[in-house]
Order: C-alpha cells, then structure tokens, then sequence
C-alpha cells in the first residue's frame, strides 16, 4: 500500500529578509512541511507536525534561524 501526499499547499513569504517558498502536505495523519529559497531552489527545512499550522511554524521557524545568520554581501 503506497501513501500519496494529500492536501497539498504552496505560497511564498518573506522570512528574514528572503524570499522563501513554503510547502505543506499531509501523509497519512502526519503533516510535512517544508521551505526553501526561491532563487536557487535549495531546500532549507523540512518539518513534520500533528497539525499543518503546526508543521509550518516549524519549517518558518527554522528556516528564520538560518536566514537570519546569512551575511548578505553588498556590491
């Protein structure tokens, strides 16, 4: 029996300073969340939670930690 990725949700949000695309979807009874950075496309975060807000929260949560330590260069 496989399990598919149900109730999934994309949107882009400004966390630190960056854009960041933040994913959320449900697998079975556990909530997936996950964020990365626009440009490149590599991902930041990935989070599991009981609830989709609460896997969010996390996935934002973290992906501001690392962002806010990202020294941004001025040219």
């Amino acid at each position: 029996m496989t399990t598919r990725a149900e109730e999934f949700q994309e949107r882009r949000l400004n966390v630190a300073g960056w854009p960041v695309n933040l994913s959320s979807y449900r697998l079975g009874a556990e909530w997936h969340g996950k964020a990365d950075n626009v440009s490149p496309g590599a991902s930041l975060v990935r989070t599991t939670g009981a609830t989709r807000q609460g896997a969010e929260d996390k996935a934002v949560a973290r992906a501001e930690a690392l962002l806010g330590r990202t020294k941004r260069r001025i040219i």
